[in-house]
């Protein structure tokens, strides 16, 4: 008996050892154990200490000065940026001028006709019931400013995306270098560059297409790069053997095979695009996203859904066009394909020229419907039965109150309270569990970046939000998609609901959600919730039914249930995409809370948007710095590193 008590814990130790996770927990608990001491003795324990923190205010306020100072003298401004501010202008009104002289008739045909070509005629017959209900709302004129708009911005953010693609897919080198910078431009928060935007180009249509360039550019950019990387080396070997050059071996095959990654990083392009118009009507774009921007400002619902039901059309159709295109891909076109092209370009400019002559290009202000009065007053009656007052359950008032009392102030207030040097602990824990040291490393300079910025707390209040938020739309999330996975019908009828929330401008969500739950941080968290629902559903219905049918028909043949299929079988095979929908869960979020510093979500949304407002340079540049630290850390502990070789972890 006593040999084995003796020997027991012997033989366990090593046992516990052997498992990766422990021994990277045990060399962080001897780290810790060393430089803790020394950091709580040499800068103490609390929040981030004044020592190690960097001001660059003055820097930054000096540029902000020298831009508006030099902005209409220096060669710099004169020849390049007034160049390039004139290009724009002339192309956006161009495609405008082009769009109204079709006229509603001749671009509802256009579009319905494209639209037949491409998708068949069930989606030509959707496209034109989208542009006509645009000018029912009476939102002709308006969309077709936007869509001159996102047309100029989706060609040009297809060109750099397409470029930087093209650098990143064939050096290895240039892929590495590039990676921080695309990270940089999908996380940082579009407020925060509108205001070195408008530094430079000053408000109106340059600033706006240049802003969404940078925000829209980067899927196109991964996407280029995934499939030129993807390319079926033997292929490439075939052609090489042939004696092609590089150039021809890119425009011959390269490109050839990367079609449907490039077709997919227009539609992800254009869906971005469209995504920037309202917040781009800040600084003078115009459009359907200035009408959704002044019904926010004066708490319009009606007004802000007539301009944004346009917005979410429009994407719908051109996801759906450019999504069937890509799928017929590859196939052999029909023998009188060309002609029947023609003959739908000639019946298509027959409408255009039928509506001049009928002397009604644009949209009849008598045929418009108006939706604003109506939606105010259900919004209006919802309100004041909601609200507050209901029995037993109470009012959605009462409802963010206690969210805010139970779960954002507990959760905020411990992670302020947090010693520093614990946070960056745990952050480098979680993100070497899941990744290498690497990843552990970026992760924690990018936390530690925060604190060296000077925003250590606002980032905290920041992130207690983004949990909360997270942890919410992950239950629902993945609680959804795992009904839509089992269940093809329930599927179906899901998807309309996932586009329109997926499509629906974000400041869309604001104006609802202050009108149920007031202002303060839960209707924040509430929009962030409602903005990264569909893509968690939708990443975890496509993980669940692209499990091997073969692993579950095993399963059901030893007599699994239904429960322990999907707990034993699916959810263990499928965790690649439910990480990634945690990970892009964590994005999501993080965009929207930033906007709810519009709505009372404080912290560093409102940084954020108090620089913007103020033309405070400094302010809202170092937010958002703060906030791209804050995505980058969120990243790296939410998506695995693959370990390489035996050297990775």
């Amino acid at each position: 008996m006593a040999t084995i008590t003796t020997t027991a814990p012997r033989t366990a130790l090593p046992g516990l050892l052997r498992h990766r996770a422990v021994r990277k927990l045990l060399l962080l608990a001897v780290a810790a154990a060393i430089l803790v001491p020394f950091a709580a003795a040499r800068w103490a324990s609390g929040s981030w200490p004044e020592a190690l923190t960097v001001d660059v205010s003055g820097p930054l306020a000096r540029t902000s000065d020298w831009i508006i100072d030099h902005r209409d003298s220096h060669p710099l401004f004169l020849y390049f940026f007034g160049h390039v501010s004139n290009v724009v202008v002339i192309a956006v009104r161009a495609v405008y001028l082009a769009l109204l002289a079709v006229g509603w008739a001749g671009v509802t045909a256009v579009a319905a006709l494209v639209s037949w070509r491409v998708a068949g005629p069930r989606l030509a017959l959707g496209t034109a019931v989208a542009f006509l209900t645009c000018g029912l709302l009476g939102m002709w004129v308006p969309t077709m400013q936007t869509l001159a708009l996102m047309v100029v911005a989706v060609a040009a953010s297809a060109v750099v995306g397409v470029l930087l693609g093209l650098a990143a897919g064939l050096s290895d080198r240039m892929d590495r270098a590039l990676r921080p910078v695309l990270d940089t431009m999908q996380v940082l928060p579009a407020f925060a560059y509108l205001l070195p935007v408008v530094l430079v180009f000053g408000i109106g249509v340059p600033a706006a297409v240049l802003a969404t360039v940078v925000y829209a550019a980067p899927p196109m950019a991964r996407l280029t790069s995934l499939g030129l990387r993807g390319a079926d080396k033997e292929v490439l070997e075939a052609v090489e053997s042939l004696g092609a050059t590089a150039r021809q071996r890119l425009l011959t095959a390269r490109l050839p095979l990367a079609r449907k990654e490039l077709l997919l990083g227009l539609n992800q392009t254009i869906m971005m695009a469209l995504s920037m118009a309202v917040i781009a009507s800040v600084i003078g774009a115009g459009g359907l996203g200035d009408r959704v921007y002044q019904a926010l400002a004066s708490v319009d619902v009606g007004a802000a859904l007539a301009a944004g039901i346009p917005i979410v059309l429009l994407a719908v159709v051109l996801d759906r066009v450019t999504g069937a295109a890509g799928e017929r891909l590859g196939e052999t076109p029909a023998r009188n394909s060309r002609v029947l092209w023609l003959g739908a370009l000639a019946a298509a400019a027959a409408v255009a020229v039928a509506g001049r002559l009928v002397g009604r290009p644009e949209w009849p202000d008598a045929w418009a419907v108006g939706i604003a009065e109506p939606v105010n007053r259900a919004v209006d009656w919802i309100t004041a039965h909601l609200y507050s007052g209901v029995p037993v359950v109470g009012g959605t008032a009462d409802w963010a109150g206690r969210f805010t009392t139970w779960v954002l102030d507990p959760l905020r207030d411990g992670l302020q309270w947090l010693p520093w040097w614990s946070v960056l602990l745990i952050v480098a824990a979680l993100a070497w569990l899941i990744g290498t040291w690497r990843t552990a490393l970026t992760a924690v300079l990018a936390m530690a970046a925060i604190g060296v910025l000077g925003v250590w707390k606002p980032s905290l209040d920041t992130l207690s939000q983004v949990l909360a938020a997270v942890a919410v739309t992950l239950l629902v999330g993945f609680a959804t998609g795992i009904a839509a996975a089992r269940s093809d019908r329930f599927e179906r009828l899901l998807r309309p609901v996932l586009d329109v929330f997926q499509t629906m401008p974000q400041f869309v969500y604001l104006i609802p959600v202050v009108a149920l739950f007031g202002v303060g941080r839960a209707p924040a968290v509430a929009a962030a919730i409602v903005y990264a629902l569909p893509a968690v559903v939708r990443i975890t219905t496509q993980g669940l039914r692209q499990v091997d049918p073969a692993a579950l028909e095993s399963a059901r043949s030893l007599g699994a249930t239904g429960v322990q299929q999907l707990r034993q079988v699916q959810l263990p095979l499928a965790r690649r995409a439910l990480l990634l929908a945690v990970n892009q869960g964590v994005v999501l979020v993080l965009a929207v809370v930033i906007i709810g510093g519009l709505v009372g979500g404080g912290a560093l949304g409102y940084d954020v948007v108090f620089g913007l407002a103020q033309g405070d340079l400094a302010t809202g540049l170092v937010a958002g710095a703060a906030i791209v630290c804050l995505g980058l850390m969120l990243d790296r502990v939410t998506q695995p590193t693959e370990r390489r070789a035996t050297k990775g972890a």
